[in-house]
């Protein structure tokens, strides 16, 4: 798929991505938070359906836009890209993180937006992070669980560098995936540590108070989930969230961790189309 490369000015920084394919315009949201925009091969499977419009949200190059890092100043950036090509309206696809900011943007601007689209996301609640957790780190050696937690404990601190946040990042790696042992290489290196934290604190400020739980009763939007059946993250998440929306669809991914268009090429694609007939 051909792609543009997009710049959008944010205050004294840049917000960079890429857009592409053709059809209704999506925004195509990363996750993490704190990791660079790697969305290409998703991006590519939606071309055909969307245009795709996709850029490195703030906290990590090629974008500049740096501090505050919450739900909110994440929205506003989404919002901002919209603005910045002239779209009244766009779907949000977002995968993982993204998938959740997708939602919130479901319930703060259902004006901006066509539909969302939730790959693999953390759903309203945050009660699935312990096993989440958990799963990502169950097929560790004593020596690998050691070392992850003790980077752990030093990005809790504010301690950790970017070179032991991707030494994590990549220990657990393999574990995202249904077959583990054929997990293809990690898609960065790199991770913006301060983003990442902050703006975890932020999504569990939204957890206390309910704003997803609360919110997303009142969307009338077409919302579709789209998660694997062996992804670590649970999909309880992604069906126990499905079930306050009126209307709301999942579809299931088989044999397929948490990067289905890795994992089951196609697929994503597939379901997406026969999610949005059913609508």
């Amino acid at each position: 798929m051909n792609e543009t490369p997009i710049e959008v000015r944010i205050g004294d920084g840049v917000l960079r991505g890429h857009a592409g394919g053709v059809g209704i315009p999506a925004l195509v949201l990363h996750g993490g938070p704190g990791l660079p925009d790697y969305m290409e091969g998703c991006a590519a499977e939606l071309g055909r359906l969307f245009t795709t419009i996709r850029y490195t949200q703030r906290g990590i190059e090629p974008s500049t836009v740096g501090a505050p890092y919450s739900v909110e100043t994440h929205m506003a950036d989404a919002l901002a890209v919209l603005d910045a090509l002239g779209l009244e309206k766009a779907w949000a696809v977002g995968h993982s993180w993204g998938g959740h900011l997708a939602l919130h943007l479901a319930v703060a601007h259902p004006e901006r937006l066509h539909g969302v689209v939730a790959i693999d996301t953390l759903g309203a609640s945050g009660d699935v992070l312990p096993g989440f957790r958990e799963a990502l780190l169950a097929a560790l050696g004593d020596g690998a669980r050691a070392r992850w937690n003790e980077i752990q404990e030093r990005d809790e601190a504010g301690e950790a560098t970017e070179e032991e946040l991707v030494e994590q990042h990549d220990i657990v790696w393999p574990s995202y995936f249904f077959d583990a042992a054929n997990a293809p290489p990690p898609l960065t290196s790199r991770v913006g540590g301060e983003c990442n934290r902050d703006t975890f604190a932020s999504i569990r400020e939204h957890f206390e108070v309910g704003t997803l739980r609360t919110g997303l009763p009142n969307v009338r939007l077409p919302v579709l989930f789209v998660h694997g059946t062996n992804d670590p993250l649970p999909i309880r998440g992604a069906l126990e969230t499905a079930r306050l929306i009126t209307g709301a669809k999942v579809g299931r991914v088989p044999r397929c961790g948490h990067f289905p268009w890795l994992e089951q090429p196609g697929f994503t694609d597939r379901i997406i189309r026969g999610l949005i007939a059913e609508l």
